[in-house]
């Protein structure tokens, strides 16, 4: 390589975030999820992101309707305790396992309130572009967790 393209690749503008970085967008994000703040938590989105989750019905696209989402399942869920359990970085591409568990106190989908609680295991997979999240992707026991809340019916095993 030359010297010349050589000093072109160096000074080439890059959208990668540090580690130190990512870990503090993460940190923000906790905080943004324990005060329920769904404003805050819809800046960390790029404005045409997509986020495939299985409470919004497959496919949520644009900040806004992340927003709204994410705010529907606070007021369902009030006292929602988000826990990272490990937080795996690689480049622009983060992996986050945790543990989620509420309450629904504030009618879950819609329903009546049914007082029952939840706690699944959840895996989110983020790509980040340009400091914000570009792409996510969640995953957990849905339906799990519709019959912890009592939305669902199953027969024991």
């Amino acid at each position: 390589m030359s010297d010349q393209n050589r000093e072109h690749v160096a000074t080439r503008p890059t959208s990668a975030m540090s580690r130190a970085g990512i870990e503090a967008l993460f940190t923000r994000r906790q905080e943004a999820i324990d005060n329920l703040d769904a404003a805050a938590l819809s800046l960390d989105y790029a404005e045409h992101c997509v986020v495939e989750s299985p409470v919004a019905g497959g496919i949520l696209t644009g900040r806004d309707q992340v927003e709204r989402a994410r705010r529907a399942f606070f007021e369902s869920f009030p006292d929602l305790k988000f826990t990272t359990e490990r937080l795996l970085i690689d480049g622009n591409q983060v992996v986050q396992i945790s543990t989620m568990e509420g309450t629904d106190i504030g009618g879950f989908m819609g329903l009546e309130p049914k007082g029952r609680s939840f706690k699944v295991p959840a895996v989110f997979f983020y790509e980040l572009r340009d400091g914000l999240i570009a792409r996510e992707r969640r995953i957990y026991d849905f339906t799990g967790m519709l019959v912890q809340v009592g939305v669902l019916k199953a027969k024991p095993v």
